[in-house]
């Protein structure tokens, strides 16, 4: 009897992880596609095929799948040159429109983790508190 439970536990956690590889994976996929197919240039030889391919890039499905469900609940991007109110409520996970508390309980938070003293980065420290300065305003 437990084994059966446990069978059908492990059996639908498969299926689960498997509908949400196809649901992530679709729209990406789809969307490069897209892109790939309304960039191709009209090709008469061989070599243009070749030089065009060698700008196209190539995926393994190990770094594919990597990119899909390691790092996806994450901003993909740096850091801009002058810190904007989008990019501060980023840093805080926080709505642009936050309350003065809110800002002020996600800043406290993240440098309960993220102070220098406790090993945590300066420069990230020095960007929550860059982040904090422009939303209590």
């Amino acid at each position: 009897m437990a084994s059966s439970v446990i069978l059908a536990g492990l059996g639908l956690a498969a299926v689960g992880f498997g509908a949400r590889f196809v649901i992530r994976t679709i729209p990406a996929l789809g969307k490069k596609m897209a892109d790939t197919v309304y960039n191709v240039p009209k090709l008469d030889s061989k070599f243009q095929l070749d030089e065009w391919l060698s700008t196209v890039p190539s995926y393994s499905k190990t770094s594919l799948i990597w990119q899909i469900f390691a790092s996806s609940k994450y901003y993909k991007g740096g850091f801009e040159p002058k810190m904007t109110k989008r990019e501060a409520a980023l840093i805080l996970n926080v709505s642009p429109n936050a309350s003065q508390q809110k800002v002020r309980a996600a800043y406290k938070r993240m440098m309960l983790t993220n102070h220098p003293d406790r090993g945590g980065s300066p420069f990230i420290s020095s960007k929550l508190s860059e982040a904090k300065d422009l939303l209590d305003k």
